[in-house]
């Protein structure tokens, strides 16, 4: 057997800041998933996002019942992570919202790809210098979490081999594609034979370019900077979508003592290099965990790096741990008639069973909840095992080493025992639910038990959220890590070549870098802040092209507070008041007016007579100034050029519409000439 390249792995669970990448091997590839703004990838439906909830659904959007099934893969096998979800026994509602139709419903064939959408896909694949596929082959990816009415996800290779500079170093691209998005889950609920998800099918088909990274991410910043580098050339287009949800950041994360695990769900970069450290944690938690379950049946080590695993000890070792913890399923509902728990008597009184799984040799192994130096969640075996119990669709499951508690008391404890006919090693987990679920999900925690003697499980997890944010930077199991087996191709989609002439038109129109729209921007005079906020909200070619003659800095000024609105109005509302025909302050109260809709500068003007929005002319600005003056000449001589303010009211309350800069111009000149 080859010396392994990694040394035992060093450093304290507890402590996750303090864990060194290179001394544990760590290994790190990022996917991001971005959502582009155009309609949908293969059915030409809007690409409309209704903000709507389970409580907020218009009654008349219909709705549709599915039940979904793995399909074989191409090369003839089910993939590990489909055969997960179809043991999950879920069913699923599909609401149709006013932007699916029959090709969301996977009632009707898809369409070739959306043009605008694969250009977007190109030009990125040119921003990473990316080399394009000569033919577009779509593939099915299997998908049967109910997220795809279909059962498979729509996915098209479109480049691979590029890189991405970052503020460190370089990350290369190893593949970039052009896919599908999910459905919403808008809610969960149970029923007699499993759990029903509700979708929305808003979101489903609009597309989406995933990006997934080589390994080459060096520390848990570095990953914070190549997410960064990543969303900034995405957005380089100008043609992505933005705001909560727009991009997903998955982290493919491993240490050469564990294995690789896929967390999604990190919307929040900041908080990507804390995830990472407390996975590292996790991982080298459960290495640690595995040797010290091995020492009690007197099986060999794990090898401290991943490479030099021996199928043939593991198999043993999986042949020893099946003898020491079977399947043994024992009902001990009678146990807690007695038993004072809300939970338990509120399951008992709906039928439930409680449902115990005896786990020799792990008495004190499981674990109690205990938080490192930063509040997260320090790694333990019953986190893992509740997370196995849930995906069940059960809320949770009790197990020895967190009892008594939640109501349980010792005397429900021992008698648990007495029936499990445990020793003082051994521990067991409960669960109080419907027969057929708690068999589910105790069968489920006796595989990740099993485990628990090995390397982790490569599997899906993801961050746990509360009210919106990362609780602590921990994560959940979800499902097994898919392969390759999920993967076959789209039957109903014909193969697209990509000219040379097409990937040269791409690579010699690609859009304006950062610094070049920050030199374009300094040309023109407006305030920094203007500035500043023009390039951060993507407005810049707006303001560019519709500032025709305007005044900048007010053509700045109304682009930002008019940003939702079509610029042509907002812009032709602008030299409407440049004209003189309408005040300044109306300027936004006249676009609100007009908003969806495109009048004549005619339109404008007679709007602004008919509301009194026309400015005072001059001379009769001029007589009511000179009055309001003369009135207070004592208090202006007084306060000299302090009185403007004071004025300025006074003066637009006589005046009715006038503009403001108009106004603040005389006055200033007025109590100029009183002051003498």
């Amino acid at each position: 057997m080859a010396e392994s390249h990694f040394p035992e792995p060093e450093g304290d669970v507890a402590d996750a800041e303090a864990l060194n990448a290179d001394q544990l091997g760590f290994m790190c590839g990022i996917e991001v998933h971005q959502q582009l703004a155009t309609g949908k990838l293969h059915s030409r439906q809007p690409g409309d996002l209704y903000d709507v909830t389970i409580e907020t659904l218009p009654e008349d959007w219909p709705r549709f019942s599915r039940r979904l099934r793995a399909a074989r893969g191409e090369g003839g096998k089910i993939d590990i992570a489909a055969r997960f979800e179809t043991q999950r026994n879920r069913s699923f509602e599909y609401v149709q919202s006013p932007n699916s139709g029959l090709i969301e419903l996977d009632e009707q064939p898809p369409l070739c790809h959306d043009e605008s959408a694969l250009d977007i896909a190109l030009t990125t694949s040119a921003l990473l210098d990316a080399k394009p596929v000569s033919l577009l082959q779509t593939m099915r990816k299997t998908v049967v979490d109910g997220s795809n009415t279909s059962g498979f996800q729509r996915t098209t290779l479109i480049s691979t081999g590029g890189i991405l500079q970052t503020s460190s170093e370089p990350v290369g691209i190893s593949v970039l594609c052009l896919e599908e998005d999910s459905a919403r889950k808008l809610d969960t609920f149970a029923t007699e034979l499993g759990e029903c998800v509700i979708y929305n099918l808003d979101r489903l088909g609009l597309p989406l370019i995933e990006i997934a990274t080589e390994p080459d991410v060096k520390t848990p910043e570095h990953a914070k900077e190549t997410s960064i580098a990543l969303g900034r050339t995405l957005r380089q287009t100008r043609r992505v979508r933005r705001g909560l949800g727009s991009i997903r950041q998955d982290l493919n994360v491993s240490i050469a003592c564990g294995d690789r695990i896929e967390i999604k769900g990190c919307q929040d970069l900041d908080w990507i290099p804390r995830i990472i450290k407390l996975e590292m944690a996790r991982q080298l938690h459960f290495y640690r965990l595995a040797n010290t379950l091995r020492n009690q049946l007197s099986l060999p080590n794990l090898p401290s790096d991943r490479r030099l695993d021996d199928e043939k000890i593991e198999a043993h070792v999986r042949e020893m741990v099946a003898q020491a913890l079977p399947l043994e399923l024992i009902d001990v509902t009678d146990k807690f008639a007695n038993c004072d728990s809300k939970m338990v008597v509120n399951g008992l009184q709906k039928s439930y069973t409680m449902l115990a799984l005896p786990l020799p040799g792990l008495a004190g192994k499981i674990g109690t909840k205990q938080l490192d130096a930063k509040g997260s969640q320090l790694p333990r075996l019953g986190r893992e095992l509740a997370g196995a119990a849930k995906l069940a669709g059960v809320k949770g499951v009790f197990h020895s080493d967190e009892l008594p508690a939640y109501g349980i008391e010792n005397n429900n404890i021992e008698s648990v025992r007495k029936a499990l006919k445990l020793s003082d090693e051994d521990g067991f987990v409960l669960c109080l639910a419907p027969l057929w679920q708690a068999k589910l999900a105790l069968e489920s925690v006796l595989l990740r038990a099993r485990v628990a003697w090995h390397r982790i499980p490569q599997e899906v997890r993801n961050v746990v959220i509360k009210k919106g944010a990362p609780a602590d930077g921990t994560t959940t199991p979800m499902r097994p890590l898919p392969g390759g087996a999920r993967m076959y191709p789209e039957t109903d989609i014909p193969t697209q070549i990509i000219a040379s002439q097409k990937w040269q038109s791409i690579v010699d129109n690609l859009p304006m870098t950062d610094a070049q729209r920050h030199k374009r921007m300094n040309q023109y005079d407006v305030s920094t802040d203007q500035k500043e906020q023009i390039l951060a909200r993507e407005l810049d070619d707006t303001f560019v092209e519709y500032l025709d003659g305007l005044p900048a800095k007010a053509w700045a000024a109304v682009l930002l507070e008019n940003d939702t609105v079509d610029p042509r109005l907002s812009s032709l509302v602008l030299s409407v008041k440049e004209a003189g025909e309408i005040t300044r302050e109306a300027i936004n109260d006249v676009i609100a007016h007009y908003h969806g809709q495109m009048p004549e500068s005619s339109d404008i003007i007679a709007y602004a007579e008919q509301h009194g929005l026309k400015p005072a002319n001059e001379s009769e600005l001029s007589d009511i100034i000179a009055a309001v003056v003369a009135e207070r000449l004592e208090f202006v001589k007084e306060r000299g050029m302090g009185a403007i303010g004071p004025l300025m009211g006074v003066v637009m309350q006589q005046a009715g519409a006038a503009d403001g800069k108009a106004v603040s111009a005389l006055l200033r000149q007025a109590i100029q000439d009183a002051t003498k």
